[in-house]
């Protein structure tokens, strides 16, 4: 089948299914474009080729633009190709475009024992929340006093307003998390600013990391 095939076989689904999903019937969608039910009907089953003039008056009946009832089918504005970044023992795919519904952004990571990043040394807060599923290996979730060990195939969901990081244990380990505008913010920002404070000059980097989370902080110490 052609991509031009293709794309009529779309047209004639969409308009289908927004006639449908407005509880119209043949009739009632023929009566607000102009056409007759039995040529909406060749139309939709796609026994009559559709005009110019015939696609505009559909598009103009069921509330939405000519571009968008003939918007072609792409496989780039549905797959995915994330890039590598690596910093600092940490390894970031971005599995979503910019922020997705809500502004959640969805990232795999790959943490090494050697991971490190701003706020080594301390924990860090910012609003919302954090949801993370571990793929392969074990990540330790330090989350205020507590040092959580969460498994492969194992998840976690817990409020950012308590301080928290997190850090592989006994060997690399891969998590899939979702993160909103702040954690986005906090966790994947570790490698721009990483990479910023790689290239700039000893005398003006800062003597001590800015507080935030990332993977590769140590555990609180004991009481």
């Amino acid at each position: 089948m052609t991509q031009e095939s293709d794309l009529d076989s779309t047209v004639r689904m969409r308009i289908r299914s927004l006639r449908q999903a407005r509880g119209w019937s043949l009739d009632s969608l023929a009566e607000r474009a102009f056409l007759s039910p039995s040529t909406l009907s060749r139309i939709e089953t796609g026994h009559r080729r559709i005009s110019l003039d015939q696609l505009t008056a559909l598009a103009r009946a069921l509330g939405i633009s000519l571009d968008q009832l003939v918007e072609t089918v792409d496989d780039d504005d549905v797959v995915i190709r994330p890039q590598r970044d690596e910093q600092r023992g940490l390894t970031t795919w971005l599995l979503s475009r910019g922020s997705g519904p809500a502004g959640v952004t969805v990232a795999k990571m790959r943490i090494t024992e050697e991971a490190r990043g701003p706020g080594v040394d301390q924990l860090g807060v910012h609003p919302g929340r954090d949801w993370f599923t571990v793929l392969s290996g074990t990540v330790t979730l330090l989350l205020g006093e507590r040092a959580i060990r969460v498994e492969t195939g194992q998840a976690a969901e817990f409020s950012t307003m308590i301080p928290h990081a997190f850090k592989a244990h006994g060997g690399p380990a891969e998590i899939l998390c979702v993160l909103d505008h702040d954690g986005k913010r906090t966790h994947l920002h570790v490698l721009d600013w990483a990479c910023r404070r790689k290239s700039a000059p000893e005398s003006a980097r800062p003597a001590r990391a800015p507080a935030c989370t990332s993977p590769g902080l140590r555990e609180p110490p004991a009481p």
